[in-house]
């Protein structure tokens, strides 16, 4: 099957597994521990049934809404997601790229692998930056100071990772830091020669945002930058670092990887503009609830104070419509469009972007909503799944 023929993301799923060397696809795909909460992550939709209206004019539907400031064509944002070189050589532009062209955001991570002015550059799209609080905090600062003067329009705070999770499936395959792959290994990275004719091709791996630091890590490359950001990550940050933050870049500000409804209103309360309902993918502590299980609690306790963006699972544009109908303002995706990318560059994440697009107005018009703001807690019914 090529790109063209994809019929959902899970077809887009079989190219990715099919194109990228076993490593690198596991590397997308793993989660924590015992990958509970990856999996649940998409399965707890299907806690959710929709309930349709008829007889409605559903002639002309309409998906646009309006997030951080700034209309979407779709409640939709790409997530930050590290290292997207490893998937394919246009990295991410690609990516940003392919949101512009769609009217939804792009969120750079700290960790990816072109630098916050070249997005800048090569995309007029409406740019996120991801962000942590660091040991140092004047590389904190001087992250807020490059994304001001390169134009972003919002910032997003990672609060989920005071450590790493353990990700055994990254153990096994050898995809650690530095890599420790087996001749096994090495010998399925040769079934892949697209895939190595590129990397050798366009061979520049750096994480771009990080590299200015290598002054101080004299001639460790890679390896040295990556020891000292893991140097930086503090366990030691409080409310007060994230407020400290939200003053320092005085714009919309995100704060990701919160899922009670207690850190939402303290998120609220240190200055954030919406939340990224997050358990990062499950890639950190396993056995956290799914994103779209705490959307009404969190929405409950602070009302329309700050906008929610469901991040984790969501693989149908009737997810996205199910977390509207708990209460949340848009959703944001990371594996579903890096399976575009590592099918084929930029053509890949638009076309993961149009099936989405797709599958969202084909629900609405079934559901019988014309507008996203016609999207209403009644026409969702949670499944009592925990009766004997």
């Amino acid at each position: 099957m090529d790109i063209s023929k994809s019929r959902n993301i899970s077809d887009l799923q079989a190219l990715s597994k099919k194109r990228l060397p076993n490593p690198m696809y596991h590397f997308i795909e793993g989660g924590a521990d015992d990958e509970i909460s990856l999996r649940r992550n998409t399965s707890a939709f299907d806690d959710y049934l929709l309930t349709p209206n008829y007889l409605t004019n559903v002639a002309d539907i309409e998906t646009k809404t309006t997030v951080l400031g700034h209309e979407l064509s779709m409640p939709l944002i790409l997530s930050p997601t590290g290292a997207t070189r490893l998937f394919h050589h246009e990295k991410e532009i690609a990516v940003a790229r392919a949101g512009a062209k769609f009217g939804i955001p792009y969120s750079l991570s700290a960790m990816a692998t072109t630098s916050i002015e070249e997005i800048a550059k090569k995309s007029d799209g409406h740019k996120i930056f991801q962000i942590y609080i660091m040991r140092d905090r004047s590389l904190t600062t001087d992250f807020v100071d490059r994304c001001k003067a390169a134009g972003y329009q919002s910032l997003c705070l990672t609060v989920d990772t005071p450590m790493a999770g353990n990700r055994e499936r990254d153990l096994i395959s050898g995809m650690t830091i530095p890599p420790n792959f087996s001749l096994k290994t090495l010998m399925k990275f040769a079934l892949h020669p697209h895939w190595l004719m590129n990397f050798a091709l366009h061979p520049k791996f750096e994480l771009s945002n990080i590299i200015h630091k290598s002054d101080i890590l004299g001639e460790q490359g890679n390896t040295g930058v990556i020891d000292y950001v893991n140097s930086q990550f503090d366990r030691a940050i409080t409310w007060d670092d994230a407020e400290w933050l939200a003053k320092q870049w005085d714009g919309p500000f995100i704060i990701k990887g919160l899922m009670s409804a207690e850190d939402a209103k303290k998120a609220r309360d240190v200055g954030a503009s919406a939340l990224m309902i997050s358990n990062h993918g499950g890639r950190q502590l396993d056995s956290s609830p799914a994103p779209i299980d705490c959307v009404k609690a969190i929405r409950d306790a602070i009302g329309n104070d700050l906008e929610l963006i469901v991040d984790g699972g969501v693989r149908r544009g009737n997810h996205i419509v199910k977390a509207i109908a708990a209460g949340a303002d848009a959703c944001s995706i990371g594996r579903a469009y890096l399976y575009g990318l590592s099918a084929g560059g930029q053509t890949g994440v638009e076309k993961c972007l149009s099936i989405f697009k797709t599958e969202l107005e084909r629900t609405m018009t079934l559901l019988g909503t014309r507008t996203i703001d016609e999207i209403r807690p009644e026409h969702l019914t949670k499944l009592n799944t925990h009766s004997p």
